[in-house]
């Protein structure tokens, strides 16, 4: 990690995979300023996204290689809201440190996502004030996107979707067994590799990840319902059962599955009143 004061009263932090750091000289995106001015590859825009900027890369490396990334780019909040930040002692870690931070630790748990390439800072006396971080892509599309067809090609009831459900519980699993909660567990966010060979899952968008220190059950349910809510009925109906029973094999007996299984009922329940008031229905 290189760490050092400027001239403009800012310090700049930039921690860059070696392996990688060639690539990122080239396009400019080994330094924060570098990052913000980049150009280059597709924007990923939505609603909602509001400071944050996300580019998906294309490049090549120096053997003519293609290189699959994404860049995303934390733009400095107003002045109160860091102010506020401060005074609470969240100023040290931006957004773009704590994201890469839970890629490496996922990487360190053995927990398939995407690859750790760069992550820069500038922090003046309130902290951090902007920030970015580089991922690798990861194999695949997102369950959202392709688990439909998935399931129509195979049978709901075929081995394959089978040996998902095994694969997907066995994910999850890992991740609240390290003490860990991704907080947006939605298909959106697990990607499905679809090549000859065992099932392949990847976990992405890592920006809200933490371990809870209280209320660990609480918010083990909050994932367990937001992936029930987003998955295809004829998953739900025929697999949601056996997924419960392996996810939560390691946290309990039957006593705790009943718990988890009505906690998760209650919370799906609360989520679909929710959408549909947002979608004027009663």
């Amino acid at each position: 990690m290189n760490k050092r004061p400027r001239a403009d009263g800012l310090t700049k932090t930039t921690l860059v995979n070696s392996d990688d750091a060639a690539v990122l000289a080239r396009h400019g995106l080994d330094s924060v300023a570098g990052a913000f001015a980049y150009s280059g590859g597709q924007e990923l825009v939505k609603a909602g996204l509001g400071l944050r900027r996300r580019v998906r890369l294309n490049l090549t490396d120096g053997a003519g290689a293609s290189v699959s990334w994404y860049l995303k780019c934390y733009d400095a909040p107003p002045t109160w809201k860091r102010l506020c930040r401060w005074l609470v002692g969240r100023g040290k870690r931006g957004p773009a440190r704590r994201e890469f931070e839970n890629v490496r630790r996922l990487n360190e748990l053995g927990i398939p996502s995407m690859r750790p390439v760069a992550m820069g800072e500038e922090s003046d006396l309130l902290g951090v004030r902007r920030g970015y971080l580089v991922v690798s892509a990861v194999p695949g599309e997102a369950l959202e996107r392709c688990f439909d067809e998935f399931l129509t090609r195979h049978g709901a009831d075929s081995t394959e979707v089978g040996a998902f459900t095994a694969a997907l519980a066995d994910l999850v699993a890992r991740l609240h067994a390290a003490g860990l909660v991704h907080r947006d567990l939605y298909a959106a966010h697990i990607f499905l590799e679809r090549s000859e060979g065992p099932v392949k899952l990847y976990l992405i968008d890592l920006a809200r990840v933490f371990r809870p220190r209280w209320r660990r059950f609480r918010w083990r349910v909050k994932d367990l319902a937001a992936l029930k809510y987003s998955m295809p009925a004829a998953w739900v109906d025929r697999h949601w059962e056996t997924f419960l029973r392996d996810e939560l094999s390691a946290m309990g007996g039957p006593a705790e599955m009943d718990r988890c299984r009505r906690a998760v009922e209650r919370k799906v329940a609360c989520m679909r009143r929710r959408q549909r008031r947002k979608d004027g229905r009663s």
